[in-house]
């Protein structure tokens, strides 16, 4: 499928998705719209994977016939069943009975059958706790098939299901699809509703343009970006995961075999079921990452709070877009927390060291950590100013990189990235200032491939260039008071032209000799005709 078609295939699903919601809001909708999809992703596969493994024995259906040629199989083979089942786990890692595949819904859909709300909710009940090893449990929480937004009535809801599910696939059926596009399909819906949502969407939605920054700044090596691109990543965290898009993307770079486990943690209930979906729906298998549900500033995970130092998790990469300036009630407990304890504890009123100092704690000594934040972390004095001194006083901080505006659907404020190691060579911060350097939109702007490339090369080979990056050394950032706002070391503004004094006297003088010749000329004009001369009284 050409990249034309599978952008074709997000449109045309948005414009489902946009007709058929109703008086539902974007929110509600998505997590039907994305779920389906989801489940058409893990039929498919399940298919694929079933008829490699059958071969020969995989039933060929009539023309007539309506059923799924697994739901054949299992009529025609029941004593059969649990030991396939026990090789596609082994295989595939989850199973998917044929009452429940897609093909078997879109069915029911099609000829508008009333048992089908029952058995799209009797499926989802069997993928969080049977399909695969590891239960996924609560993955369909917040979709409420019982809801009123679908109707009054149970005849009512399973009517609405089927006109959405049939148009869903039919929808599909334009296409000639795969995991890679229908995971493609599903990254478009994530970023098409996070439009939607507006401000709500920096919920769980990182634009692509910026993953690509972080994940292009951490898969490179720590201690010199020079020498290119990492070979191996054990481990990858977003302790701020939302839709996950930013763990796919470090995986996209790294390659399928690329990263040994990927972790993610996510607070929002439905932004952690659409994580979850997500790395299913681009064919990363249950036991290679892990998403956990909970609080990141109170660090609930009894994983990351391991006491053991031969035990304690740490990672080769850390990324993260948390939410910008989050209120947060920090305590004395907190204070003495791991994490905060040799930094002091972020403000009340802004949460976003506490943040960061969360990922930098479980940065792995060879690691690098990049993180989006607002502006105000580099130059807000207080706690943060403390914070960030010592930071930059143990020679944590290596680039800061500065954004353009109204990149995000949540806000329109500038924000920068900055790269953190515990080991880094350079006495020196390198200072990225990108914020001109963008295409404008009609809602949100947006950088092009050549701007993301632009520092993503900066910072690998660190190189220096007029107006735009500047290595600055440490004795400028403490005379400076450990201030880092990126104007103060890196300036845009064009340097005024310089004037020669000598030559424009010259141009006067020569411009004044002419006028002078100009008025007697027209001033023997004047004479011959007997009238006023120029320059008489």
């Amino acid at each position: 499928m050409t990249e034309i078609d599978q952008k074709q295939l997000g449109t045309t699903l948005w414009g489902i998705a946009d007709q058929l919601r109703g008086a539902m809001n974007a929110d509600d909708f998505r997590d039907y719209m994305l779920s389906f999809l989801f489940l058409r992703y893990l039929s498919d596969n399940y298919a694929q994977a079933a008829q490699k493994e059958l071969g020969a024995d995989y039933p060929e259906l009539g023309a007539v016939d309506r059923r799924t040629p697994l739901a054949l199989w299992y009529a025609q083979n029941p004593d059969d069943i649990e030991e396939f089942e026990k090789q596609m786990r082994r295989k595939i890692h989850y199973v998917v009975r044929p009452e429940y595949l897609w093909g078997s819904i879109s069915e029911l859909a099609r000829t508008q059958n009333r048992e089908l709300l029952h058995t799209l909710q009797k499926g989802f009940d069997y993928i969080e706790n049977e399909s695969f090893a590891s239960t996924f449990n609560g993955l369909f929480s917040e979709i409420n098939l019982n809801s009123e937004k679908l109707g009054k009535d149970y005849s009512a809801r399973n009517a609405k299901l089927c006109t959405i599910i049939q148009a869903i696939a039919d929808g599909l059926a334009q296409f000639s699809t795969n995991q890679d596009v229908l995971g493609d399909a599903y990254e478009y819906l994530i970023g098409q509703f996070a439009a939607g949502s507006g401000k709500k969407a920096g919920e769980f939605y990182t634009p692509q343009q910026i993953s690509s920054i972080l994940s292009g700044i951490v898969t490179l090596d720590s201690q010199d970006p020079a020498t290119g691109k990492k070979k191996q990543l054990e481990s990858v965290l977003d302790f701020a995961c939302g839709s996950g898009s930013l763990l796919l993307n470090v995986r996209h770079r790294m390659g399928p075999h690329g990263i040994g486990k990927i972790y993610g943690q996510e607070k929002n209930i439905t932004t952690y079921n659409l994580a979850r979906m997500n790395m299913l729906l681009h064919g990363v298998k249950d036991s290679e990452f892990e998403i956990y549900h909970g609080d990141t500033l109170t660090n609930d995970w009894d994983f990351l709070r391991e006491t053991n130092p031969a035990k304690a998790p740490k990672f080769d990469a850390v990324v993260a877009n948390p939410p910008f300036s989050y209120r947060w009630e920090p305590s004395s407990a907190l204070g003495e927390d791991m994490r905060f304890k040799n930094y002091g504890l972020a403000p009340k009123s802004a949460a976003d060291f506490a943040f960061l100092l969360h990922g930098f704690h479980y940065l792995k000594p060879e690691g690098v950590m990049a993180i989006i934040l607002p502006h105000g972390v580099l130059f807000r004095g207080g706690a943060e100013e403390r914070i960030r001194t010592k930071l930059l006083k143990d020679g944590n901080i290596d680039t800061v990189i500065g954004l353009p505006a109204n990149l995000f659907f949540s806000t329109g404020i500038p924000v920068c990235i900055l790269v953190l190691k515990k080991c880094k060579k350079p006495d020196d911060v390198l200072f990225i200032n990108a914020a001109e350097h963008f295409e404008k939109g009609k809602r949100q702007n947006r950088l092009r491939p050549e701007d993301i490339d632009q520092i993503i090369d900066t910072y690998q080979f660190r190189r220096e260039e007029d107006r735009y990056a500047r290595r600055v050394p440490m004795a400028e950032i403490e005379e400076n008071g450990y201030n880092l706002n990126i104007s103060r070391y890196v300036s845009t503004a064009q340097a005024e032209d310089g004037i020669d004094l000598q030559a424009v006297h010259k141009d006067l003088t020569t411009l004044e000799d002419k006028i002078a010749e100009a008025t007697q000329r027209h001033n023997a004009f004047l004479q011959e005709l007997g009238l006023p001369l120029l320059g008489t009284p």
